[in-house]
């Protein structure tokens, strides 16, 4: 679990964000949308403790993260876009990265079989295209069997197949009582997956639902009409 408490972050004069207060629980594939600067990536990167509040509280699972780092053990996190050592091979990088979380036991080769990394241990990073380089990432998000996954943008590049695979992954572990937090811009590749619906404005959440409540209140059947919908009510009342 997540929780989240008076949260506020500002670069110069620019608040990205505004009192942020949020609970995520476990079991839950939570989808966190919104515009560009809307404040989802600066949101996920301060979870992780790449950016430090301003003030406010975070604790995962129980445990206050401020100056702490054993925390992120409990996280599985893909980026949008894997950075990684160009003239690294595929099968170094597993293994550097490995070495780094120290864990050799109890993996996750779900997505290792299922996308055939196997095949590509051989393969410099700096070769790979954007779609095999995102299963690699997703493998490793993956791989240390945490209980947290935080997913940014994962079916991003990859082809319909892959990103089935993935979808359905995400999906068994969410059954196994897992909290799974995805951002996204293509709303129609949320639709069957989450189940909650956290979305941002101007470094604020403006809305904070379950799937079925958002589509009740809209009369609508897709996640993907649901927010242009209330979007363009928003509007509306200006």
């Amino acid at each position: 679990m997540i929780k989240i408490e008076g949260l506020n972050k500002s670069f110069g004069k620019f608040r990205v964000l505004k009192d942020i207060n949020l609970q995520l629980d476990d079991k839950n594939i939570v989808a966190l949308i919104g515009a560009n600067a809307s404040g989802k990536t600066t949101l996920i990167k301060t979870i992780l403790g790449m950016v430090i509040a301003d003030s406010g509280t975070i604790t995962v699972n129980g445990s206050n993260i401020k100056n702490e780092w054993q925390y992120r053990h409990a996280i599985g996190y893909m980026p949008q876009i894997g950075r990684y050592p160009e003239n690294m091979k595929v099968g170094q990088v597993l293994d550097m990265i490995a070495d780094l979380r120290g864990q050799r036991e109890a993996l996750d080769f779900d997505l290792y079989n299922s996308f055939g990394i196997e095949d590509i241990l051989h393969k410099k990073m700096g070769t790979l295209s954007g779609g095999t380089r995102q299963k690699v990432s997703a493998h490793l998000a993956f791989l240390f069997n945490a209980p947290i996954l935080i997913l940014d943008e994962p079916t991003a590049g990859l082809d319909p197949l892959s990103a089935h695979i993935l979808k359905e992954k995400i999906q068994r572990e969410q059954a196994k009582g897992k909290l799974v937090l995805i951002t996204s811009h293509i709303l129609s590749e949320l639709d069957d997956v989450v189940n909650r619906i956290v979305y941002m404005e101007e470094g604020s959440i403006v809305l904070n639902k379950t799937i079925q409540q958002l589509k009740d209140d809209t009369r609508t059947t897709k996640l993907s009409e649901a927010i242009p919908f209330l979007m363009k009510q928003k509007q509306a009342a200006k």
